[in-house]
């Protein structure tokens, strides 16, 4: 089935996971909003890439915690490439500690990232789907939503509540042409992990039937079905790519 050319905003895609979505979307000739917060050289970076690849491609800055920076960022991308069709609710942030030491701030900006970021989003795009009656949102939420993890209450938590969002919204938006579905990736080697020392790397590994972290493009293969027509009937799954993480 030949894919109509579609503008995809993809949160948080600046770099890692959100960068290789953007990439993976352009190669099916997707424009691309890519929204960053606070790497602007690294954005820079991906629109010239997608560029290359022959599409439409502009940086928007936005923090997805901020209801008017939302706003603005999404009007800024529609005013460049049109309505958004296809939504990635990627950008998300960690603060671990355990909770007997957490402060309320560290919990609430994760909440106010992850979950709050989706939330908003997802409201502003939504009119002009449904008024289309096509549409695909994709939420990145991890597998620590699913399974926890020691010093991460408030980032398993937003995820947790990602996927309820997830089931609820897609029964909300399933007779409007709107698809919602979200993908729990594993350890997947980005930025955040990188940081973590060999020692934890190793005991991570612990968890993994695989034995490896995952790659950005063994995420970004699976957004890209989730944004198809291929897709169409499928709505409201959580897709688990982990390594057997979770299983």
């Amino acid at each position: 089935m030949t894919e109509q050319k579609r503008h995809a905003l993809i949160t948080g895609a600046s770099r890692g996971i959100g960068a290789a979505i953007a990439l993976e979307l352009a190669k099916v000739g997707h424009s691309i909003s890519v929204n960053y917060n606070s790497h602007p050289n690294d954005a820079d970076k991906v629109v010239k890439d997608l560029i290359n690849l022959g599409v439409e491609a502009k940086a928007v800055q936005g923090d997805v915690s901020d209801k008017k920076s939302v706003k603005d960022m999404i009007k800024s991308a529609t005013d460049s490439l049109g309505s958004i069709d296809i939504l990635v609710n990627n950008a998300g942030i960690i603060s671990d500690n355990l909770l007997m030491r957490m402060k309320d701030e560290e919990f609430d900006k994760v909440v106010d990232t992850n979950l709050k970021g989706t939330y908003y989003c997802s409201k502003e795009c939504i009119p002009s789907m449904v008024k289309q009656r096509w549409g695909r949102i994709i939420n990145i939420t991890s597998v620590v939503g699913i399974r926890g993890n020691i010093g991460q209450t408030n980032y398993s938590a937003s995820k947790a509540a990602i996927h309820a969002f997830t089931y609820s919204l897609a029964k909300e938006l399933a007779t409007r042409g709107v698809t919602v579905n979200a993908i729990a990736p594993g350890y997947i080697t980005t930025a955040t992990v990188d940081v973590l020392s060999e020692k934890l790397k190793d005991h991570i590994m612990t968890w993994i039937p695989m034995k490896r972290f995952g790659t950005p493009d063994e995420i970004s293969g699976m957004a890209a079905f989730m944004a198809s027509e291929k897709a169409r009937y499928m709505t409201g799954e959580v897709v688990k790519i982990d390594g057997g993480m979770a299983i």
